[in-house]
């Protein structure tokens, strides 16, 4: 107990130290103003592209289930993957809603190595697949970021990923040093299923595939976005600068990314001349974006609350 509030303490004040920061380093006002901006109909073309990245998660989702020997309807896995959305807002960072969405799954009727390790991968293959994106698409702005970024950071991170993936995928060998520990079996089967998804190219490409498609569509949001805002930036500007950006958002660090992202908003788009406030502007209509789509998670974790309750009423689901 005391631990999870040390956390949740540790993670507000990141939070409140970069909005500080912020409002140190940046015109909040003429943040506001910037904001207030926003053309209406590009607000809702950012929120629709919003629902579209739902339907993305909810399939590259399903690919990992498969790949794993299990499965959810579609409808089901868009369901639990907007309830753990909700939950990362809620929550500090992206883990607790990840954690909420183990559980859920598993009250549906997954076993609960399933629901913990398809999560765990799926959350692994995101990342990975952003920092592909990322490194595809660096060398288009070299001539915009020329000696103000190092160009080898995406690329040596692609091949840290890897070598990490690699490493992870092997963690079974523990059972040789610490044979009979519960906690290392977990380990030995999140190993074996990892190499099932990332060690076999029929599965692991669709999956990547899939999740370099949801990392697009975000950039696009924030694209769009920018046009709302009378940015002067490019599809391309987007596709190489966000990913960082959402790398950083959903480290759990923060409370749901707030500050932290705003940080990297203002630092990623400074490379391309882009405003501090036009940037924070930018950054906190994304997040206002993603708060909205994430309430619709809220009203389906209260209808299966009610559902569960209704079938058993005197079980109790946390």
């Amino acid at each position: 107990m005391i631990k999870r509030w040390a956390s949740w303490a540790v993670k507000i004040a990141l939070t409140g130290g970069a909005l500080w920061y912020l409002q140190a380093k940046v015109d909040l006002g003429a943040a506001w103003n910037v904001g207030k901006s926003i053309s209406p109909l590009m607000f809702l073309a950012a929120f629709l592209l919003q629902v579209v990245q739902v339907l993305i998660c909810g399939g590259r989702w399903r690919l990992v289930l498969r790949g794993l020997g299990a499965d959810l309807p579609f409808r089901q896995a868009c369901e639990l993957f907007c309830i753990g959305n909700f939950f990362g807002q809620i929550l500090p960072g992206a883990v607790g809603g990840d954690a909420v969405r183990m559980w859920r799954t598993h009250r549906a009727g997954l076993s609960l190595t399933a629901a913990v390790n398809s999560v765990v991968i799926e959350r692994i293959a995101t990342v990975f697949g952003l920092i592909l994106l990322a490194a595809a698409c660096e060398p288009l702005l070299f001539d915009r970021l020329e000696g103000r970024f190092p160009e080898w950071v995406f690329p040596g991170l692609a091949v840290a990923s890897a070598a990490g993936i690699a490493v992870f995928s092997l963690l079974d060998r523990l059972s040789v040093v610490l044979p009979g520990w519960r906690l290392v079996r977990g380990f030995i089967q999140l190993a074996n299923d990892s190499r099932r998804i990332f060690f076999r190219p029929f599965r692991a490409v669709p999956i990547l595939a899939v999740v370099v498609l949801g990392h697009i569509n975000l950039a696009f949001v924030v694209y769009v976005l920018a046009l709302g805002l009378n940015i002067d930036v490019s599809v391309v500007d987007c596709l190489v600068l966000v990913p960082p950006v959402i790398l950083v958002a959903t480290l759990p660090i923060s409370m749901a990314g707030w500050g932290p992202r705003e940080m990297a908003m203002i630092t990623a788009f400074g490379f391309i001349g882009v405003s501090k406030e036009h940037a924070t502007a930018l950054s906190v209509l994304f997040g206002a974006v993603g708060v909205l789509i994430s309430l619709p998670g809220g009203v389906f974790w209260l209808l299966s609350k009610r559902e569960a309750a209704g079938e058993s009423p005197q079980a109790s689901d946390p």
